[in-house]
């Protein structure tokens, strides 16, 4: 079994460009929403160029609609490969959702937003074809994100964790675990107990998955708005979500953990403040497996032949 990436990392966002590129921040990685640079040739292009030349870059998408049963954009994973090819990236994932649906006579419209499935037999093989279509295209395996879903369906024939297993299993994808998406989940369904519900859901995953399923893991803040709980990575991670995290290393395994956050975004060194404390978290868990600390993953692009 090769030794897991076992770096943190901050989401690179336009307001913190700047202070990025004069401080040279040691993080393992940074990860950035892919659709926001398939224009090669503008801004935003050249300067993920730039941090690509001295960082790690995992590319995290919002618009593969993984999950939709008229299939995939070709035009949208067309762009992405091109991506892929220049940035040559550590990681690329997308979330467990459809977005994609046929609308009257109009064709296939995107509905910009990360829908929920129905865990079902059905679903699991229009996830399956899908994700197969994008590792085939990107000639790599992707990581598959757990959504934070404000409903639930009745149809569902099995629990998340054993759709997961299923799906990394079927296809050689991995699982891109979002710590708050499952303490958002937890508390809109509201669990009495958050926190020992998450746990629950980890020990049912460590129970379904083959090890080392997790390629990455995200934390962030979220927020209660008008009863519900939002996934809205606008604060700093919660105690309990850092607990679930802690949790989630021991039951899984050490592996890539990213501090994400994106509205009401704060200064760089908060960002940096909280990848430290995941740092320390993730060290226990991977001194106390015996493996190697990663203090930094850089990886610089491969030269031309």
């Amino acid at each position: 079994m090769s030794t897991p990436d076992i770096s943190v990392g901050i989401g690179l966002r336009q307001p913190h460009y700047r202070d990025f590129a004069s401080t040279q921040p040691n993080v393992g990685f940074v990860e950035v929403h892919s659709e926001n640079f398939f224009n090669p040739h503008d801004a935003a292009a050249k300067v993920l160029s730039t941090v690509r030349a001295d960082h790690a870059v995992s590319l995290h998408g919002v618009g593969l609609a993984l999950g939709s049963a008229c299939g995939l954009d070709a035009d949208h994973l067309e762009r992405l490969a091109a991506l892929v090819a220049r940035i040559e990236p550590v990681r690329v994932s997308d979330h467990a959702c459809f977005a994609r649906a046929p609308w009257a006579t109009d064709g296939v419209v995107h509905a910009n937003d990360l829908l929920p499935v129905a865990f079902t037999e059905a679903q699991l093989d229009i996830f399956c074809a899908n994700v197969q279509q994008v590792q085939d295209r990107l000639r790599r395996p992707i990581l598959v994100e757990n959504l934070s879903a404000y409903l639930h369906f009745g149809a569902s024939e099995m629990h998340e964790t054993e759709f997961f297993a299923a799906l990394c299993k079927r296809t050689g994808c991995g699982l891109l675990l979002d710590v708050n998406n499952l303490m958002v989940n937890a508390r809109n369904a509201h669990e009495a107990e958050p926190l020992e519900a998450v746990c629950d859901w980890l020990d049912r995953l460590a129970a379904a998955a083959e090890p080392g399923v997790v390629g990455e893991m995200h934390l962030a803040g979220h927020s209660e708005q008008n009863g519900l709980v939002i996934d809205d990575h606008s604060t700093r991670v919660s105690l309990p979500v850092w607990m679930a995290y802690a949790y989630a290393l021991r039951r899984l395994g050490p592996a890539a953990v990213l501090i994400e956050w994106d509205t009401a975004l704060p200064t760089l060194d908060v960002l940096l403040d909280e990848a430290a404390q995941a740092r320390v978290l993730l060290d226990d868990a991977a001194q106390s497996q015996g493996l190697p600390i990663a203090r930094t993953a850089q990886q610089p692009m491969l030269e031309a032949a």
